[in-house]
């Protein structure tokens, strides 16, 4: 198979979908890898390490569209990519269909075949190519947002841990997942005073042994969240519907009775967000603040640790990509579901009911379309 590997172009998107080392794992099972001249440069990975693993380098992001067979992006396609996207072409990246319905319609328009790292789901319900960024981002998560509460940032002047004789913040962590995990994990090593909300009292339980008590593990409804909220300096909003829009859980309302220069952090902003003033950021101007509470609400976090990240996305897609390449997509989707579970959009008609329903367009079912 012809495989591509585009820049990306995305506000300060500074990933590559492949790592030199992925490359020469595809090239061994007989595939082409075509990558866009520079495509690793802002991942520390260069042409000539791409060279060397066997890619063709190409100099332009319309020859890698129009030659490959399937192209592997780190995030969705923006608009001026859509009509470089072929008919029946495989796209498999981070879509988050259910936060943009332009996209949705872009490659509903193009006719691809359109495989979403989010959605691809094991049967445990896990989402293994979302793990990886998740765990990046919840840590960054609690690492952006101790800065922005130092007071020349817009926030309350608080040290995250405090200091002998002095409290430390408070931290809220609504969703007890992988980010929420990963974000509270930071929190308490940096001393914080740290709750975490789950709607799921087992996880609850889970998280009480992991911290050793260390965290105070409560269950998430409304009454819980607004009063953990107005006592918090710093919250982080970790939830997470695979494939639909976040739930809204700290209203605009509520905004007003939260500690001026309080921290929000949103990790669900690809999902639409999961506080009603979200909207989404870029690391070059990441905040914004309404009624005195700092928002930090940037889109493609992982992005800011772009040889971490580009990492640890090619160890976990790396077997899926194989899989496709040697099957086609639809023998790799009917003798894996969890390559099932990724499709999102198959040759104009939307094939996952998150998505169907986030906006009301007609659902396929997939068995029917593969």
């Amino acid at each position: 198979m012809i495989i591509g590997v585009p820049k990306e172009i995305k506000n300060n998107e500074f990933r590559v979908s492949l790592t030199p080392f992925g490359v020469s794992k595809l090239i061994s099972k007989k595939n082409t890898i075509l990558v866009e001249k520079d495509a690793g440069k802002n991942s520390s990975f260069l042409n000539d390490e791409y060279k060397k693993a066997g890619a063709i380098i190409v100099d332009t992001r319309e020859e890698v569209f129009q030659k490959s067979e399937m192209i592997l992006k780190v995030k969705e396609p923006i608009e001026e990519e859509y009509n470089l996207i072929k008919e029946g072409q495989i796209v498999f990246t981070y879509f988050h269909f259910a936060s943009h319905r332009p996209l949705l319609d872009g490659m509903i328009n193009n006719k691809s075949i359109c495989i979403a790292y989010e959605t691809v789901q094991s049967e445990d319900k896990s989402l293994p190519l979302l793990t990886p960024m998740s765990e990046v981002a919840g840590r960054m998560a609690t690492q952006e947002g101790a800065k922005f509460l130092e007071k020349p940032m817009g926030g309350r002047g608080i040290l995250l841990g405090g200091v002998t004789g002095v409290d430390p913040a408070k931290v809220l962590i609504i969703g007890g997942g992988i980010s929420g995990t990963e974000a509270a994990k930071m929190a308490v090593g940096l001393g914080a005073n740290v709750t975490i909300l789950d709607l799921n009292q087992e996880r609850l339980d889970e998280l009480n042994v992991l911290f050793n008590g260390k965290v105070k593990c409560i269950l998430s409804n409304e009454k819980n969240i607004y009063e953990n909220a107005i006592k918090s300096d710093l919250i982080i909003g970790a939830v997470l519907i695979p494939g639909a829009k976040a739930p809204k859980l700290i209203t605009k309302k509520t905004l007003k009775f939260l500690k001026k220069g309080c921290v929000l952090v949103d990790i669900a902003i690809d999902q639409g967000g999961c506080f009603e003033t979200s909207k989404p950021t870029t690391h070059e101007n990441p905040t914004y603040i309404i009624d005195g509470v700092v928002h930090y609400c940037v889109a493609n976090m992982p992005g800011a640790v772009p040889y971490t990240s580009t990492q640890a996305l090619t160890n976990m897609t790396l077997p899926y990509i194989v899989e496709i390449s040697e099957k086609g997509w639809k023998e790799a989707a009917r003798s894996n579901n969890e390559i099932k579970e990724g499709l999102n959009i198959i040759s104009g008609r939307v094939v996952n009911k998150n998505v169907s329903e986030a906006f009301n367009v007609e659902y396929f079912n997939p068995d029917d379309q593969i």
